[in-house]
């Protein structure tokens, strides 16, 4: 995986945390899912470039 795309990755998964927790925090049910939704898209994305990486070597 190029570092420029995990590196994106990565913060896709950290913005989402960060969305959850904000949320969370205020209750707002909304943002906490849409939290969540990215920290999955960015997981997905990291599995992804692996498995793409993997079928490389």
């Amino acid at each position: 995986m190029s570092a420029g795309k995990k590196v994106a990755h990565t913060a896709e998964t950290a913005k989402g945390k960060a969305k959850e927790a904000a949320g969370k925090a205020v209750g707002n049910e909304r943002l906490t899912a849409k939290g969540k939704a990215e920290q999955v898209k960015g997981d997905l994305s990291q599995a992804g470039q692996k498995a793409k990486d993997a079928m490389k070597h």
